[in-house]
């Protein structure tokens, strides 16, 4: 039987995993963190990750919550939303016409229930965690796998369930081609370079005074804001930053956090101040997400698609799939795609 070792218990990799693994493969997922599910982070049923999936178009992802028995939820649209185009004058209200509005769902418990769905389908000794991958020998009859805490594994095969540009950092014998390591080290790791701040309410407020909770902004900290209460829970508003990793380092968490209140108190009102909890993930500083070469903000989309890595090593994740890259559905097809050849 095929050995087959995958590095990262992302969503791209407990997915191969649990694919290989009802195929019968000798299958082991070796992951640095202390925890499954790589950029997919949920608390308290929020997400600090990735939130969304459009069902219209995104058929993978679609069919998993359905095979797992996931429950889904639409993303609230209703009401105006907000525009700061400049911190001396008044927000504004704007109705965005509704074929604007792209229909998108959420999973009740948050994306990390998908995670968990995964991982529950594998046995309890296949996932290891802990394991951050140094080095990869390719030998004549096994690829020999050494990591951080001095393990050693063999195997007949390899799948990188990690970014592009952390395989680039892994010592690679005999070593990738130099197109190849450019093509691994140029592809932006996606939203590695943001963070993620979250804020729970008693109840979502700004409903009741006709907003959808969406907002923009042209002078920050927050870039793009949304709704991110629960189906049947409190109220939460989320939003992404405007500021680069560099900014939100210097000003430190405590002030990032002053100045997302005191801007939501600008754009939904004094209620805004009055929050239950606040969540932040900056994910620019987890070295298991981004890299040096992630922290200047994309200014268009990455051009995503494969790279093949050739000779037992096969890489999968959102950064390899050409039409939905950034995506989880992007993940989940990279895997698929992978996991075809292989059997």
């Amino acid at each position: 039987m095929k050995s087959i070792a995958i590095i990262g218990a992302g969503v791209s990799g407990l997915y191969a995993a649990s694919e290989l693994h009802q195929k019968r493969y000798d299958v082991t997922v070796f992951e640095a963190r202390d925890r499954v599910g790589g950029r997919i982070l949920t608390k308290e049923g929020f997400d600090l990750g990735p939130t969304w999936y459009w069902p219209d178009t995104e058929k993978t992802i679609s069919e998993l919550v359905d095979t797992l028995g996931l429950e889904s939820f639409l993303q609230h649209t209703t009401g105006e939303m907000v525009l700061e185009r400049q911190t001396t004058t008044a927000p504004e209200r704007h109705v965005l016409p509704e074929e604007s509005i792209v229909r998108s769902k959420r999973v009740v418990g948050g994306m990390t229930s998908l995670v968990e769905a995964l991982y529950a389908k594998l046995p309890d000794d296949i996932v290891r965690l802990g394991h951050r991958l140094t080095s990869i020998d390719r030998q004549s009859d096994r690829v020999q796998l050494t990591f951080q805490n001095g393990s050693v594994y063999h195997t007949d095969d390899v799948i990188l369930a990690i970014p592009p540009r952390l395989v680039a950092e892994v010592a690679i014998e005999p070593a990738l081609s130099a197109q190849t390591r450019k093509a691994l080290k140029t592809t932006p790791t996606w939203m590695a370079s943001q963070a993620k701040a979250l804020i729970v309410y008693e109840t979502p407020f700004w409903r009741e005074e006709g907003l959808s909770g969406f907002g923009m902004s042209w002078v920050g900290p927050l870039q793009e804001i949304h709704d991110a209460s629960l189906k049947d829970g409190p109220g939460a508003l989320f939003g992404f930053f405007r500021l680069s990793p560099g900014e939100r380092e210097a000003l430190g968490e405590g002030q990032v956090k002053t100045r997302v209140i005191e801007q939501l108190e600008k754009l939904y009102g004094p209620k805004a101040n009055d929050f239950l909890r606040f969540h932040y993930m900056d994910w620019s500083t987890e070295s298991e997400t981004a890299t040096s070469d992630d922290f200047l903000p994309l200014t268009a989309f990455p051009a995503y698609g494969p790279i093949e890595l050739g000779d037992r090593l096969h890489l999968i994740g959102s950064e390899t799939d050409a039409q939905f890259g950034g995506h989880i559905e992007g993940a989940l097809r990279s895997a698929n795609r992978i996991v075809q050849g292989l059997v």
